[in-house]
């Protein structure tokens, strides 16, 4: 699983979108970050990627944990954010531009009439 590491000037709505992306194909996510406003940045991804995943039917929740990051000689203490659902993930992979939408399986057949 990637981590997706958040900044201080990390663009929270392009972040949530990398976030929810991950979280369609993995099924759980994770972000990490250093400092205060990174911290606020990382918040405001989940928040944002929430609200992109709900019309799927996913409520996302997260646990924040600590984890020491090395950043060249410096050891440095960052939070971790493990994004999981609330409710149970339907399959989400992300669709490939020009691949066809899946067939609906219980979709009544359509009958289509010569005007």
């Amino acid at each position: 699983m990637n981590v997706l590491r958040i900044a201080a000037h990390s663009n929270a709505g392009l972040a949530a979108g990398a976030l929810a992306n991950a979280f369609r194909e993995e099924g759980v996510a994770e972000l990490q970050a250093i400092g205060p406003k990174a911290v606020n940045q990382a918040v405001k991804t989940i928040a944002i990627a929430r609200g992109y995943l709900a019309s799927s039917g996913v409520d996302l929740y997260f646990v924040p944990s600590f984890v020491d990051v090395e950043l060249g000689d410096e050891k440095r203490t960052g939070i971790r954010f493990t994004v999981r659902s609330r409710t149970p993930v339907p399959l989400l992979r992300v669709r490939r531009r020009g691949e066809p939408r899946p067939a609906e399986p219980d979709a009544p057949e359509k009958e289509w009439q010569d005007l």
